[in-house]
């Protein structure tokens, strides 16, 4: 049995109720991710490979441009050539009527993609000629898409004969900052409990995210015999790597487990010798150090992605784009931000990580055991950092340092939600990837995530308490 709450006359503490959540929590995950797996496979996935077949080596080019009414064209009968380190050709082609080609690499390694700017349609050009040929890194048995983005007009120019900004453009953008800021919103809102129920800034939740996504990658390749090495030569999905469905729902109790272990063995002990939140807030930047360079000693520095559903066509949805694998990526994040939400704001063990993040001491004084909810809380942070990490490692390569290039962003989020409130964390992050994608229209896209510092500045100067945060009443 739990313990009554005076105020409410509710129980928020049973000892039972957290699993019996969290179990409920992970069945709709594995549900979801039965009923939208077969949206993937109808999508026809480019390069996709069936289980037992070996996949080639290549990167996959779309090439692609907007006219002088908005609308999108495809480049086709362009010569693309892809050079090995040497500069040898190994394969050449051209474009066909959807501006698509495979460029065929024998091994994985080092090459260059240089493109024939002579073939191209009269009057487009290349945005960055100075990136032709373009460097890439092909994994041995993996087809990488590329991107080489082109214009109508002069290249260098500040606007195209197109006019400068289009409806399309905006729409793409705006799905795209979407996109984002869902992933960020699941990683977001496990800082900002973090940050809620303990008080700690958890400068290593990025890695959090990486291990998610380096995870994901570990089983879809190597499969619980790249854990347990006895288990090798075993039926698919306990012997060899698993499809990037069930490498997801791994890394899924990955990231749980981890959560957990950082909180029972490190900041529990730490709580209870009364160290101080400063102490540990210099303890985490240790820690994300430490664990970058670890994640970089197992995973070597090559950026990766993952074996399935490597390269895919884009399906028009109106006048936005999108690939099949991007499109369910964003309806599982909905669906699990609107678990998430319920469960915060019907459940018992949500109701009681949300009595904890606005008042710790009537929390516990009413009967809530803070230590069981904060490790909880640690485990649906960790588990969300997990699917946020996989889910970007859909749209592109990951690599060891991904979580540490994602945290500004998450914290930016967060700081402008307000800090401690998993609603606002999920709002803020919203706005910062709509803002950081849409800024691409006026800076540079390598400038974007600047947008994020700026934000982080000017929220903590007007408004510190974020958008959805409360004021705090010192001394």
């Amino acid at each position: 049995m739990g313990v009554k709450n005076r105020q409410r006359g509710e129980i928020v503490g049973p000892r039972r109720q957290p699993h019996i959540i969290l179990g409920r929590l992970a069945g709709g995950l594995l549900a979801a991710l039965a009923l939208l797996t077969s949206l993937v496979i109808l999508g026809a996935p480019a390069g996709a490979q069936e289980d037992g077949d070996a996949p080639p080596s290549g990167v996959s080019i779309r090439l692609q441009y907007d006219n002088a009414d908005g609308e999108r064209v495809f480049a086709s009968d362009v010569s693309v050539t892809l050079l090995d380190a040497d500069g040898a050709e190994v394969f050449n082609g051209v474009t066909d009527e959807n501006g698509e080609i495979l460029l065929e690499a024998p091994a994985g390694g080092d090459y260059e993609i240089l493109l024939d700017d002579t073939s191209l349609p009269e009057g487009v050009s290349l945005r960055n000629p100075d990136r032709n040929p373009l460097p890439i890194t092909v994994d041995e048995g993996r087809v990488r898409a590329a991107l080489i983005p082109l214009i109508e007009g002069e290249a260098g120019s500040a606007t195209s004969s197109s006019g400068g900004i289009t409806l399309r453009q905006v729409l793409q953008l705006s799905v795209e900052g979407i996109k984002l800021g869902l992933f960020l919103g699941m990683a977001a809102i496990g800082l900002s409990l973090i940050f809620g129920t303990t008080g700690l800034t958890n400068f290593a939740h990025g890695e959090m995210v990486a291990w998610g996504a380096l995870s994901t990658y570990f089983f879809n390749y190597y499969g619980l015999a790249g854990f347990l090495g006895f288990m090798a030569g075993w039926p698919l999905f306990l012997g060899s790597g698993v499809n990037l469905v069930f490498a997801i729902v791994l890394s899924f109790f990955v990231g749980a487990a981890t959560g957990a272990a950082l909180d029972l063995l490190l900041f529990r002990p730490l709580r209870a010798r009364h160290t101080s939140l400063i102490a540990q807030l210099v303890i985490t930047i240790g820690l994300s150090i430490l664990w970058r360079y670890v994640m970089l000693y197992l995973f070597r520095g090559s950026s990766r992605q993952f074996r399935d559903y490597s390269a895919q066509r884009a399906i028009e949805i109106g006048p936005v784009e999108l690939t099949p694998k991007d499109l369910i990526a964003v309806i599982l994040s909905i669906v699990i931000l609107s678990l998430v939400g319920i469960l915060l704001q019907t459940t018992r063990i949500g109701k009681a990580m949300r009595a904890v993040a606005d008042n710790r001491d009537l929390a516990e004084s009413s009967g809530i055991d803070v230590q069981r909810v904060i490790t909880y809380v640690w485990i649906s942070g960790g588990a969300l950092a997990a699917l946020a990490g996989s889910f970007v490692g859909l749209g592109e390569s990951i690599s060891w340092d991904v979580g540490f290039r994602l945290l500004l962003l998450i914290f930016a989020g967060v700081t402008l939600g307000g800090l401690g409130t998993a609603f606002g964390a999920f709002v803020g992050s919203l706005i910062i990837g709509m803002g950081i994608q849409l800024s691409t229209l006026f800076i540079p896209n390598e400038l974007k995530n600047v947008g994020a510092l700026v934000a982080l500045i000017v929220i903590l100067t007007v408004r510190p308490q974020g958008l959805l945060g409360t004021r705090e009443r010192i001394g």
